[in-house]
Formats: structure tokens, C-alpha cells, sequence
């Protein structure tokens, strides 16, 4: 199955805790198969934070997504995330963007991610990855900008 996966780093070496992400996920059941440029973008929610660097992978899993949910609150805590407040400050954050064509609305798990089409740091490098994706809503990324500025920290 095809997954796109959103990073998200604001404490401590960012770099490090994105790159440990990937390469952590990367295994027998999930191959990464393209990542974006890693960008620095403003806090959502909880504004009163240190700016993030936000990544997306394309992975492929043969994982269900509750499995490919836990494998990654796995990675994040061997990572040190805390969940302390509710879109705060983190050294790394996980989410599960799109899952194939899969839909859930379970209490542990909604798919495709519910801020989405919301968030310019998940569309602005979904968007460099997936140029031509059609969004799970059924409009084309290329038509959905978000909210937030978003600026690229790699070539």
C-alpha cells in the first residue's frame, strides 16, 4: 500500500530526529520511497513554540494502518516524544497522512488526516513529492494551499 507520512520536529536537532524517523521506519515491512526537502514552518495550534522542520515520505507498507500507526508512536517515543500538550512542542512527530484509498474514523486512528488540506507544512512538500496527486476530498494538491508559511531548508 501506498502511504504518505507527514515529520515534524521543533526541539533539539531537528535534523537528527527527522533523519532517525526515516531511517527507523525503513525495514521488511515499509520501504521509503521518495522524501520531500525539509521545510521550516510555524507552529500550529500551540503557537507560542520553536519553529518546526516538517518533511513528507512516500512509504509502501504491507502493514494495515493501525500496525503502521503503532510502529510509528514506537519510533516517536524511542525518539524521546513526549505528549505533554496537545500540539506542543515535540522532538519528532509521526502522522499518517493518506493511506492508500483507506478511510477511518475510529477513536486511535482517522484517515485520511483530518487537518490535511489545512496545513501548508503537510501540502507544500506532499505537493513536492506528489505533484499530481488528487487529494482523498477529490480536488488536485496543486489546488489546495493551506494555512501557515512554509519556507524550504534544502535544495
Amino acid at each position: 500500500m501506498k502511504v504518505f507520512v507527514g515529520l515534524g520536529s521543533n526541539l533539539g536537532d531537528r535534523a537528527y530526529y527527522l533523519k532517525e524517523a526515516i531511517s527507523s521506519l525503513e525495514g521488511p515491512t515499509i520501504k521509503v520511497k521518495a522524501t520531500s526537502r525539509i521545510y521550516e514552518t510555524e507552529p500550529w495550534g500551540v503557537i507560542d513554540q520553536p519553529l518546526y522542520w516538517n518533511q513528507v515520505i512516500e512509504i509502501e507498507t504491507t502493514l494495515e494502518p493501525l500496525d503502521l500507526l503503532h510502529v510509528c508512536q514506537e519510533i516517536e517515543l524511542q525518539l524521546g516524544r513526549e505528549r505533554k500538550v496537545h500540539w506542543g512542542s515535540r522532538t519528532i512527530d509521526i502522522d499518517l497522512l493518506i493511506y492508500d484509498n483507506r478511510v477511518s474514523n475510529s477513536e486511535e486512528l482517522r484517515l485520511p488526516h483530518p487537518y490535511l488540506e489545512v496545513r501548508a507544512f503537510v501540502l507544500v512538500p506532499l505537493r513536492e513529492i506528489a505533484p499530481n496527486l488528487i487529494l482523498p476530498s477529490g480536488r488536485a494538491i496543486t489546488e489546495v494551499v493551506g494555512e501557515g508559511k512554509v519556507h524550504p531548508l534544502t535544495s
